[in-house]
């Protein structure tokens, strides 16, 4: 009964939504503090389960921020609404887009004006199962936290929150879906924790579960073809190989159901003199440890054909790319993961492997409309 209740919150959340966000607030001549006024309307959040299959890790969900109907389509107006940008121009969907599994297609984010980022912009599918820091380096400890960055680099959004919050307090909608997610009663007391905390509760809720691999192993509903079942069997999965064997073993580190383990690993990608000589020291550059340079996330490999250019900073155009990048083995670099090992691969071999890359697509997440813009 509570699961019916909340599907027709979310049915009347949805469809009574105004197709359009609001017009652009200027903030060139915004006093320091807007006018406060009240707040009225219904303030009684509807808890949110969420649904995971079972094949699927327990979510690891925040105390701090649970999850309800009203916050979830909060988060998702926000998600993609340019107000949250500078001069309302920009919007964290412009750089995750729901038809490339919410990445970009460039191998540099590029922010407002094209600005381009020092990284790849990375998937937010399946953030549900993070049990580690956000972030290629692992920087922000919780998922909120980490939306906070966005809005104030300069190379993403490039906007003060100050002037964020001004747009978000005179909005004629704004107000009170702050005040139905949340309980607040005047307009200033909406704030940035509760921007980003409702932002967070609708990345949350992006789950990829229904790829041709899931619909395969889980559900029993459809059959691998010859070539998927040899990459899968004889490339991707192989634990037990005689010792002295060179294999990709992919499964090292992505494995199922997951397909990556949020763990940070040198995976190899440079040739340096010393620990101290990477360009982008990752992990290390949070942690302080030396013994960290040059590490960065293992991220999931679902939907993996979806997410081109590949790695940190997308130096790789294509699956073919990183297959030869692992195959060559890596530089020697004393915290290089030690799965880092080189192989050899035949033609056959790399297109079976490839096909079964190409099975961890889900196309249904792609035409999800719980996640699509709510302004369409």
């Amino acid at each position: 009964m509570q699961r019916i209740l909340v599907v027709l919150a979310l049915a009347i959340l949805f469809f009574s939504a105004s197709c359009e966000p609001d017009p652009p607030i200027s903030c060139d001549t915004c006093p320091e503090e807007p006018v406060d006024r009240a707040i009225s309307g219904p303030s009684t959040p509807l808890d949110y389960s969420l649904e995971v299959p079972d094949y699927l890790p327990a979510p690891i969900l925040d105390e701090a921020n649970p999850l309800t109907v009203e916050g979830i389509e909060l988060g998702r107006r926000l998600f993609y609404d340019k107000i949250m940008g500078r001069d309302s121009a920009f919007a964290c969907a412009d750089c995750h887009q729901q038809d490339k599994a919410f990445t970009d297609g460039r191998a540099l984010a590029a922010g407002i004006d094209g600005r381009l980022g020092t990284r790849s912009t990375m998937s937010i599918v399946n953030l549900a199962f993070n049990p580690n820091g956000f972030h290629w380096d692992g920087a922000f400890g919780k998922l909120w936290e980490q939306a906070i960055h966005p809005v104030e680099n300069m190379l993403e959004m490039d906007e003060d929150w100050e002037n964020v919050l001004i747009r978000l307090r005179r909005s004629d909608d704004y107000p009170e879906r702050f005040r139905a997610a949340f309980g607040i009663s005047r307009t200033s007391e909406i704030t940035q924790e509760l921007a980003v905390k409702a932002i967070a509760q609708f990345e949350m809720t992006i789950i990829s579960a229904d790829s041709h691999f899931d619909r395969v192993v889980y559900q029993n509903s459809e059959f691998f073809t010859e070539e998927e079942q040899l990459g899968a069997d004889s490339l991707f999965f192989v634990e037990d190989v005689p010792v002295g064997t060179l294999h990709p073993g992919c499964g090292h580190c992505h494995n199922a159901p997951s397909f990556g383990d949020n763990r940070f690993k040198n995976n190899g990608l440079d040739a340096v003199s010393s620990l101290d000589d990477f360009s982008d020291k990752g992990l290390g550059e949070v942690s302080g440890s030396r013994f960290d340079n040059g590490k960065f996330r293992t991220p999931t490999l679902r939907n993996i054909a979806l997410t081109a250019p590949y790695m940190h900073d997308g130096r790789f155009a294509t699956l073919e790319e990183v297959l030869d990048h692992y195959a060559a083995g890596g530089h020697g670099v004393e915290n290089e993961d030690p799965n880092i090992t080189g192989f050899s691969l035949n033609d056959r071999q790399k297109a079976a492997l490839l096909a079964f890359l190409k099975s961890l697509t889900d196309e249904s997440l792609i035409e999800d409309s719980r996640f699509s813009s709510p302004f369409e």
